[in-house]
């Protein structure tokens, strides 16, 4: 009998659509005693660790794990049910973790890193073990701020490490106890190949050394991004803007059904696919089933991180029902979600910070930071150009720009806008992200009004000026149009993600012909 612990933070709708497509069958852990009677134990996990601690608790679930893994019956942690067999986590100081691994969990040293650690990476097995069996040095998929470093106290459970910064633990394994610091459920075929070796019924036991790659890079991610809205007949359709205008002829531009240009991409090769509900601020999102359906099912086939933004915000419904962002996201998670995307309530939440000189610790990406974690919260920014005679002529941040203005202006600042960039505000896009990191936000999705749409290349002063203000991982958005636009941001810039749509919809420049150009440069993808 294979079952899962779900203690209702995060994703758990992917792992258990990968389970059911590999072909078995899995229960949920409902009662403490329920741990005991498993056959096989899977424990998923996103958030804080402290979080996840205090849910076992809460749930009744420590000590039946506890004699669970004691006893050495099969397991499998997934992210934080790695990190939870530690005896603690520079997470959340003074909580104890399950105690099974000697060791505390500590953040990575940002320096010139993107933290959270976040997206494609290999791992380097340390020694022979069945979850390998088949591995042949693929990235797979991670997400995350805290790692467990190897040491002599725990060199007994060493199966795999991947570097970033140094050495980490990205898989550990004693007898039939094993955990892994990436997603398997979001790692492709090769993810969907590590998790079959756990649930086949064979022995975990763990044999000779293994020689592995010598090191591991981190890969620089191809998003493709589905702008889904109803078309005037009511379906809903990808759509695209040319500056954000969706309109063609009259007529809402309609360039396939969601679900099935999500399968075409994550088929073509995409590391992640981004939804963004461009007419969710005007309808509630808890009452917009099509969307949550178009999740659910794109959950089913397609295994790699899936984002969703529009709407999160918080709502009162027709019946004077009200919903926290929290909640929205919540259904969102549960739909098949990975991350949700914050756009422009993450203006008026900086606003008001800004305002009041301090958090005020109930805002939406403060209160998804703390339950999903800051990796499950990205801040999409759709700034413009504003030129200015001089730098003392605003007092927002400024480029030279080499691009000049109307009246030839050197210098420009990147203006903030809301409600699908109709409306300007007060804000650059600097001062934005470097706020909304401090609240918590785990990643920024950099669009450029100016260039959406241009096939001109993405706005490198823009994706510059951002980048470097900020310790997050960056996505650059808007106007690439050739293959070499991607090469030329990740060459110019530190960004860890470039993003696209139009040009992929079209079938202009295949996600395939964009990873063949960026290898033959020299520049680390995922095959």
């Amino acid at each position: 009998m294979l079952s899962l612990i779900d203690y209702g933070a995060g994703n758990v709708r992917s792992l258990r659509n990968a389970i059911h497509a590999l072909g078995y069958a899995l229960t949920d852990i409902a009662r403490p005693e329920d741990i005991l009677r498993a056959e096989r134990l899977i424990f998923p996990g996103v958030g804080s660790f402290g979080t996840a601690m205090q849910r076992l608790h809460d749930l009744g679930y420590l000590e039946p794990l506890r004699e669970y893994l004691a006893a050495g019956r099969p397991f499998l942690g997934i992210c934080i049910g790695l990190q939870c067999l530690f005896e603690g986590s520079e997470e959340s100081p003074g909580v104890a973790g399950l105690g099974l691994i000697p060791g505390q969990v500590g953040r990575f040293d940002a320096g010139d890193l993107a933290v959270p650690h976040m997206g494609w990476n290999g791992v380097r097995p340390r020694r022979d073990s069945p979850l390998f069996n088949g591995y042949r040095g693929e990235k797979l998929y991670f997400v995350h701020s805290y790692r467990a470093l190897p040491e002599p106290a725990n060199a007994a459970w060493s199966l795999a490490g991947t570097d970033y910064g140094g050495e980490f633990l990205s898989a550990v394994q004693q007898d039939k106890v094993a955990a892994v610091q990436f997603h398997p459920e979001k790692s492709g075929e090769a993810g969907l190949r590590f998790l079959d070796q756990f649930l086949a019924d064979a022995p975990l036991a763990a044999g000779a050394r293994y020689q592995g790659p010598r090191s591991t890079r981190l890969a620089k991610r191809i998003i493709a991004c589905l702008d889904v809205r109803a078309n005037d007949a009511g379906d809903l359709v990808v759509t695209k803007g040319d500056q954000y205008d969706v309109r063609e002829q009259g007529r809402v531009r309609n360039l396939g059904k969601p679900v099935d240009l999500a399968r075409r991409y994550y088929e073509e090769g995409a590391d992640e696919i981004t939804f963004l509900n461009i007419t969710a601020f005007r309808d509630f999102p808890l009452r917009d089933q099509p969307m949550l359906e178009v999740l659910e099912r794109t959950s089913e086939k397609v295994f790699v991180p899936l984002t969703i933004g529009g709407g999160i915000r918080a709502f009162t419904d027709a019946d004077g029902h009200e919903y926290s962002a929290l909640d929205v996201a919540a259904a969102y998670f549960r739909s098949g979600a990975d991350k949700v995307s914050i756009g422009s309530d993450a203006v008026a939440i900086v606003e008001r910070f800004l305002r009041d000189g301090r958090p005020t610790g109930a805002s939406a990406i403060e209160r998804i930071a703390q339950v999903y974690g800051n990796q499950a919260v990205v801040i999409s920014i759709d700034p413009r150009r504003v030129y200015v005679a001089a730098p003392d002529a605003t007092r927002h941040h400024t480029v030279r720009t080499q691009i000049p203005g109307p009246q030839g202006e050197q210098f420009c600042w990147f203006q903030c806008t809301v409600k699908g960039g109709r409306e300007g505000r007060d804000l650059d896009a600097v001062t934005l992200a470097q706020v909304c990191e401090r609240l918590g936000a785990g990643e920024i999705l950099l669009n450029s009004i100016d260039q959406d749409g241009t096939g001109a290349g993405f706005d490198l002063e823009l994706i510059e000026a951002v980048s470097r203000a900020v310790t997050i991982p960056v996505i650059a958005s808007s106007g690439a149009g050739r293959v070499a636009h991607f090469s030329e941001v990740f060459a110019a810039t530190d960004v860890e993600a470039a993003l696209a749509a139009g040009i992929f919809h079209r079938r202009e420049v295949p996600i395939a012909a964009v990873k063949a150009h960026l290898e033959s440069g020299g520049i680390e993808i995922r095959n």
